[in-house]
């Protein structure tokens, strides 16, 4: 079984799509966090799990800069698919 290799935007790209990013309950599962990526036109394009995007990013919660840094790693990892939503 072959994985496909995800391809991501550039950060240029991202960053002229994005239009806000959200952190929500999941709905699916009771206590668990997601960041919610929405369009400039108020789209939704994709969900990143939250806990995986506070360690990937290496971002504890009480940093004052949490939120920019969390936002600039979504940026730099937004798969190109986004744009055939």
């Amino acid at each position: 079984m072959s994985e496909e290799k995800i391809r991501f935007l550039s950060y240029e790209d991202a960053s002229r799509l994005v239009g806000a990013i959200q952190e929500e309950e999941d709905i699916d599962r009771a206590n668990h966090r997601i960041l919610t990526v929405y369009s400039n036109t108020d789209k939704e394009l994709c969900w990143y799990d939250f806990e995986e995007v506070m360690r990937d990013a290496g971002v504890d919660e009480g940093d004052p800069e949490s939120k920019e840094k969390v936002s600039e790693y979504i940026l730099h990892h937004l798969p190109d698919w986004v744009l055939d939503i």
